[in-house]
C-alpha cells in the first residue's frame, strides 16, 4: 500500500483503494478523518489552530492551517469526489496539552470546540475520537477499508474499524 503523508496544515482526499493517508505528531493540532464507504472516498486534514480571524492573510494563503477554513475545504473536496454527507463517517484525534501543560493558551481545547461547532453546523457528528491528554498521536486512514489506526504512547489500536459498503461487500484490499 502507498502511504501518503499529510503534513501539518495539510489535507488530502483520495479514492485510491491502495492508499493510506497518515499524519504524525498530533499534539494540540487535530487530525480529522472522513470516509464514505460506498463511494470509497477518504480524507484527512491536519489543522493547527481554531480560527483564521487571528491572521486572515495566513488563512487565505493556507486554509488547512485553521479549523474554520480547513474543515469546509476538506468536506468540499470529499463531496466533490462523490462522498455523501449522509454516509460520511467522521473521526478525530489530537487536541492534547503538549507545549502548554498549564493550559495558558488552551489551543487543543479551542481546536476541539471549533471543530465540533463546524461539524455540527455541517450536520456531521464524530463517530470516534481520541482527544486531549498529553501524548502525541499518529493516525492512518486505510482508503480500501475505512479503518482508522491510532498510535499513541507506543501503542497502536483501531480508532475506527473497517467500514462496510452498502450490501455488506468489503472494498478489495491491495495484496
Amino acid at each position: 500500500m502507498e502511504q501518503i503523508v499529510v503534513g501539518m496544515s495539510d489535507c488530502r482526499v483520495t479514492d485510491a483503494p491502495d492508499q493510506v493517508l497518515a499524519t504524525y505528531a498530533l499534539g494540540s493540532c487535530i487530525g480529522l478523518a472522513v470516509y464514505d464507504a460506498d463511494a470509497g472516498i477518504g480524507g484527512l486534514l491536519h489543522f493547527m489552530l481554531p480560527d483564521s480571524s487571528i491572521d486572515p492573510a495566513r488563512g487565505r494563503e493556507n486554509p488547512y492551517r485553521f479549523a474554520d477554513t480547513g474543515i469546509p475545504r476538506l468536506l468540499e473536496e470529499a463531496y466533490g469526489r462523490g462522498a455523501s454527507r449522509q454516509r460520511l463517517v467522521v473521526a478525530a484525534a489530537g487536541a492534547a496539552r503538549i507545549m502548554d501543560p498549564e493550559n495558558v493558551f488552551d489551543i487543543g481545547r479551542r481546536n476541539y470546540m471549533a471543530m465540533r461547532r463546524i461539524l455540527w453546523k455541517a450536520g456531521l457528528l464524530l463517530r470516534a475520537e481520541a482527544i486531549g491528554g498529553a501524548a502525541f498521536r499518529t493516525v492512518r486512514l486505510e482508503i480500501a477499508t475505512g479503518r482508522l489506526w491510532l498510535q499513541e504512547s507506543g501503542e497502536r489500536r483501531e480508532l475506527l474499524p473497517a467500514q462496510p459498503r452498502k450490501g455488506g461487500k468489503p472494498w478489495p484490499t491491495a495484496s
